[in-house]
């Protein structure tokens, strides 16, 4: 008789991201979880010792997708800063789960230090690869920081505004707000 199979562990990882963006930490349940891959919760406790190890895993996976591969999926395609920095900013326009996952976060962060301190290292290695990018066309250092806190701004802060933009949709505005930040 084979060996039962279990659920992959980076499928309870990404169910997890998923349950995270649409509900917060609160929603990133085993039980749930369990249901909506179709299996038994008893699986879950093959890969983690209990549901703050799958937290810590989520938050683990959340940075190194969210700042590592998004660093990697940049360089990969080469040009100078103003290129990379138009393709970071496509990239992050390119889907909503991302962003909702981080919102999830940064919501995370207001009750526990824990969360609060892994998002300002991902804020920081965020805003420093920025810095690299715009500082490779700016010289004056509270210009690059300004640059980069406008650019960040607009990927996080844009999507809390209700704000019409009369016969502009918001990509495009977005757009001309990036190119006045590369200019």
């Amino acid at each position: 008789m084979p060996a039962p199979t279990r659920t992959p562990r980076n499928s309870w990882i990404e169910e997890g991201l998923r349950a995270l963006a649409r509900g917060g930490p609160d929603a990133v349940r085993i039980e749930l979880l369990a249901r909506t891959l179709g299996v038994s919760r008893g699986g879950f406790y093959w890969h983690f010792d209990g549901r703050r190890a799958l937290l810590d895993e989520i938050l683990d996976t959340w940075e190194r997708v969210s700042v590592d591969e998004v660093i990697e999926h940049v360089e990969s395609e080469g040009g100078d800063a103003r290129a990379k920095l138009r393709r970071l900013s496509a990239f992050a326009a390119s889907s909503d789960e991302p962003l909702r996952i981080d919102l999830s976060v940064r919501g995370w962060a207001t009750r526990e230090r824990a969360v609060a301190n892994r998002l300002r290292r991902v804020d920081n290695r965020r805003m420093e690869y920025m810095r690299s990018l715009f500082g490779a066309f700016c010289s004056n250092e509270a210009d690059v920081e300004a640059r980069c806190l406008l650019f960040y701004s607009l990927w996080i802060g844009s999507h809390f505004i209700a704000a019409s933009h009369g016969a502009r949709s918001r990509p495009d505005v977005l757009k001309v707000a990036v190119r006045q930040l590369l200019a």
